[in-house]
């Protein structure tokens, strides 16, 4: 087994570094924060995921995980670094690699031993090759020139690259990484191919192995492929409805077909998270670098902008205004399983409610909290927001409702409620959970995607 250090304890380094633990590797997760050390030490998950909390607990008992803020004592004598951190989008949609740099900096001047630096993190094509070079540029070199760790003793230190792109989803991030399809890395040579295939041997999971830049755009491909089908079916909707067919009719139909597949067909108010916003736009960034145009993908970002607050739009056209209106949002988070809200449709819907007036009682089983920090209780701008405990104290009295995430509390409620319990029961589903039959027949006015 080998003693791995992991930068960063967000969804990717955080997880990776629990499920590295649990199949008997020696892990230490570092972070720049310490209380959220601290949390994590005393076992509470500082994200909201699924098992991640029992996997904490259990292999920190063991001995087998530890969270440090000290990166110098993690990094020093470790086998092998997993690089974690953030790759947040700039303004003109390429990835920020700052974070990168710092650790890759940090490493560098830390090593004491050969070490194979593993960036799990979402990276632009090439990204890796300049992060090898980064990192031999800050080695310590010793007085005859070799590279190595300072010891004036003249060792050299081998230091190798490789990419290992994570393709976990939040909500089910554990069983992705224990139970993935594959397992993708990218590597320059035997050496760092041999010692990552050693580290996953016991996952017992298909490894595909690749060069570095391969790995690094097979990450980007397979993001932007699924986001590409989520547009598409979005794209389709909005065209049943102006025709007259059913959207979950549609998708039934073609799942059938071994080519397309049953999953990424839902029609909706379109994705969101850390992962397809960020990387569509990394990737048509990238291309537009090289003097290349991805139609599709470019095609993909305007149907997502425009999809998040069609039903908004619907809305404003059925109503006079939402001045003093009481509107119900049931959910917050971009999905179901995750407290997230990056790119979440409550977001870009929310502010939009505020402007004109609304009065905004909200409700997540999980992502209240976090968006509380972006949009405090009371008064804000024209309207005011407040956030309740349950359905129905959201429902109670609504004027309107909409609904941008797809808990399985919100899916529970059935027609009746929605109808005993708003003032005027007028609901716009943006997941179409809800049955069209059903709700007409229960004297609901519903608006839904592609339906």
């Amino acid at each position: 087994m080998y003693k791995i250090a992991v930068a960063g304890t967000g969804y990717v380094g955080l997880v990776a570094g629990v499920c590295f633990a649990e199949i008997g590797h020696q892990v230490t997760c570092v972070d720049i924060d310490e209380n959220k050390v601290q949390l994590m030490k005393s076992g509470v998950s500082p994200i909201y995921e699924a098992e991640l909390e029992n996997l904490m607990q259990k292999n920190y008992k063991a001995g087998r995980i530890d969270y440090t803020t000290d990166y110098v004592e993690a990094y020093k004598n470790a086998d092998a670094i997993f690089i974690g951190v953030g790759t947040p989008e700039q303004p003109d949609g390429s990835a920020n690699l700052s974070y990168i740099a710092t650790v890759a900096r940090q490493i560098a001047e830390t090593i004491e031993k050969d070490c194979l630096v593993v960036v799990k993190s979402t990276v632009p094509v090439g990204t890796n090759d300049k992060v090898e070079q980064f990192i031999y540029d800050f080695l310590p070199h010793n007085a005859d020139g070799l590279t190595g760790n300072g010891s004036g003793m003249g060792k050299s230190i081998r230091v190798e690259v490789a990419s290992n792109p994570e393709f976990l989803a939040q909500g089910t991030a554990v069983k992705d990484t224990l139970q993935a399809a594959r397992i993708i890395i990218g590597t320059e040579s035997e050496w760092a191919e041999d010692m990552l295939k050693q580290i996953y041997e016991p996952f017992n999971i298909p490894i595909v192995s690749v060069r570095r830049r391969s790995a690094e755009m097979i990450k980007y491909a397979s993001n932007d492929f699924l986001a590409l089908k989520i547009s598409y079916m979005n794209d389709i909707a909005n065209l049943c409805e102006l025709v007259g067919a059913d959207i979950q009719d549609v998708a039934r139909g073609m799942s059938y077909d071994e080519r397309i597949g049953s999953k990424f067909l839902n029609a909706g108010i379109g994705y969101g998270g850390s992962c397809f916003p960020k990387d569509t736009k990394a990737l048509d960034y990238l291309a537009r670098q090289y003097g290349y145009e991805l139609k599709t993908v470019k095609a993909a970002i305007d149907v997502n902008t425009n999809q998040k607050t069609i039903l908004y739009k619907k809305a404003s056209k059925r109503l006079i205004t939402f001045n003093g209106l009481k509107v119900a949002v049931l959910g917050l988070t971009f999905k179901p399983g995750t407290d997230d809200l990056r790119e979440a449709a409550s977001l870009e819907n929310i502010p939009l409610l505020l402007e004109q007036g609304a009065e905004i009682y909200a409700y997540d089983p999980v992502g209240k909290d976090n968006f509380a920090r972006k949009f405090h209780e009371g008064k804000l701008g024209n309207g005011s927001i407040r956030y309740v405990e349950s359905i129905e104290a959201a429902l109670d009295g609504a004027n309107v409702c909409f609904v941008f995430t797809e808990w399985n509390h919100i899916k529970a409620i059935t027609p009746k409620h929605f109808k005993q319990l708003m003032r005027t029961p007028l609901v716009y589903d943006g997941r179409n959970i809800y049955n069209v039959n059903d709700m007409k027949n229960a004297g609901i006015e519903y608006y839904s995607v592609g339906r």
